[in-house]
């Protein structure tokens, strides 16, 4: 029996039931088509545009000054953003990344380094207020065949565990040398208590930092 249309009670003709069919399956798969030309279309665009050249340099940072550092014994000549502190200059813009940045606000002693021979957080200094210092890192003050006697004695008295703040508490510890600090492991625990170890090494920094003492 023909299906009856619920508005036309009468029958539908085996012509009416093709039309509507072919008309449904015409409608759906025009609606699929425009669908998929929508995506393609940008996809093809950029399959046929012009591959951009890569830019052959960095692009300058917007108001970046000309700075003169003087770190480690050569002189560095560098574009800075006048915000850029002498920690993130000589990690980000110079590679000298034995300095760590630790709490970024002074408190940990992690990115320590000499600045004319005095021990100083290098994360609270603008580079652009010290052209010309004479800054040392842990790259400056010894090297993997010739350590500085503070580096063996650190290795040899198992002064760091994750190593992370090691590089601040040698430069901590290498300035000290000089420094009037009483004879004793109180005094040494006094003038490093600024470095944090936050794994504990302290008995053993104190045990390196003496044996070199009394080496002197």
């Amino acid at each position: 029996m023909a299906p009856i249309d619920e508005k036309d009670p009468q029958p539908l003709t085996s012509l009416e039931r093709i039309s509507r069919r072919v008309f449904l399956t015409r409608a759906g798969a025009a609606g699929v088509a425009t669908a998929t030309a929508a995506v393609a279309a940008p996809l093809s665009a950029q399959a046929q545009a012009p591959t951009a050249a890569a830019p052959t340099e960095a692009a300058a940072v917007p108001g970046a000054v000309p700075v003169t550092l003087k770190v480690n014994g050569s002189t560095h000549r560098v574009m800075v953003d006048p915000r850029a502190t002498v920690l993130d200059t000589l990690r980000e813009t110079l590679s000298l990344t034995g300095t760590k940045k630790g709490c970024d606000h002074g408190q940990c002693g992690a990115c320590t380094v000499h600045l004319n021979g005095r021990r100083v957080n290098s994360c609270l200094l603008f580079a652009t207020m010290h052209q010309n210092d004479e800054i040392t890192t842990i790259e400056g003050i010894g090297t993997p065949e010739k350590l500085h006697p503070m580096q063996a004695a650190f290795v040899q008295e198992d002064g760091y565990q994750c190593g992370y703040c090691t590089s601040g508490q040698i430069m901590s510890a290498v300035a000290l040398l000089k420094e009037p600090v009483g004879a004793d492991d109180a005094s040494v625990r006094e003038a490093l208590s600024g470095n944090i170890c936050r794994c504990g090494a302290y008995p053993n920094i104190v045990a390196a930092v003496q044996a070199v003492r009394h080496m002197a």
